[in-house]
């Protein structure tokens, strides 16, 4: 009998053709809630998630579950000690998306520093007569700090440095200088970035240990002509400090891809916001992007039901206690 693996959401069709061209039978997911998910999950061998979340009661139930793999790099949505403890992995595919999500925060980068969205709003209106009344800045010697020079921070800071021609600054508790001083100038603390940025862009995990590390005391160590970019995850950024700053101008403005609740509500202050740009956690959704991570995803779950050890993976349930 071929090996059964639940997608509770759908991805890109070359994912869904790796899997059925070796031989496993794919099981579409009736919704995407944990219940929905639990119930589904019982008579599959492997799940390709997504954004879904997938807590204990997922893979207690899943019985015959032998992979989960993340369709993307983030998987704070997985519950990764339960599944270790069953002696399920987890893998996910941080090659995917870097060049991406970098490509996106190169793009807000420019929107912020140029005001293309209130530029386009008042051509729209009539209001040609804006070209002399809003200026915006060249980025060539501005100050872009980076926190976090993973796969997808020194991305951003290499684009930046050596394509717009700005200083980078960047900080990153798990990498030396010397491995950063390539494509950044390495700073001694995450406050440092924030108070000599021009632009801060932030490239970190979510998670327990992430949660709420930029609030009131990082915003108001910022330039006030300062942008502040977030295109990780929501729940890093403490939303009703960075909304007061905003407010009070104390920064300049922001560009947010990713939020504290998902969808935020309609009466967020941030949806008010005119020198705010505001994406729906869209910055790996390309089309190419899109099919990379199902694939990604999709190898991980060959290699494991293979027998094989995962090339990305997030545990090794072997290893469990």
């Amino acid at each position: 009998m071929a090996y059964k693996v639940l997608i509770p959401q759908d991805v890109a069709q070359p994912g869904k053709d790796y899997l059925r061209e070796r031989g496993y039978e794919i099981k579409m997911g009736s919704g995407v809630t944990a219940e929905s998910i639990a119930a589904d999950v019982v008579d599959c061998d492997a799940i390709l998630a997504r954004t879904a979340p997938f807590p204990a009661k997922v893979f207690e139930a899943g019985k015959q579950l032998k992979v989960v793999a993340r369709h993307g790099v983030g998987y704070d949505n997985i519950d990764v000690a339960k599944a270790t403890e069953l002696g399920i992995w987890v893998t996910f595919a941080p090659e995917s998306n870097a060049n991406t999500v970098a490509e996106h925060a190169i793009g807000c980068i420019l929107t912020l520093a140029r005001n293309f969205i209130q530029l386009d709003r008042e051509t729209r209106a009539g209001n040609f007569s804006i070209r002399d009344k809003l200026f915006g800045s060249d980025l060539a010697g501005k100050t872009l700090g980076v926190v976090g020079l993973g796969k997808i921070g020194r991305r951003v800071a290499q684009k930046a440095g050596r394509g717009l021609e700005m200083k980078v600054v960047g900080y990153d508790p798990f990498l030396k200088p010397e491995q950063m001083a390539e494509f950044a100038t390495p700073a001694a603390s995450m406050d440092e970035v924030f108070s000599t940025a021009d632009f801060l862009t932030l490239h970190i995990p979510g998670g327990a240990s992430n949660k709420g590390a930029v609030g009131q005391k990082q915003f108001g160590l910022m330039k006030k002509t300062a942008f502040f970019i977030n295109a990780s995850r929501g729940d890093i950024v403490d939303e009703s400090a960075l909304i007061e700053a905003l407010r009070n101008g104390a920064i300049a403005g922001a560009a947010i891809d990713v939020f504290e609740k998902e969808p935020p509500q309609k009466d967020n202050p941030l949806m008010s916001m005119s020198n705010v740009l505001l994406t729906p956690h869209n910055a790996s959704q390309t089309r190419e992007c899109m099919i990379r991570m199902a694939l990604h995803a999709a190898q991980g779950i060959d290699e494991v039901l293979s027998g094989r050890r995962p090339t990305w993976p997030v545990n090794d349930p072997a290893k469990r206690r």
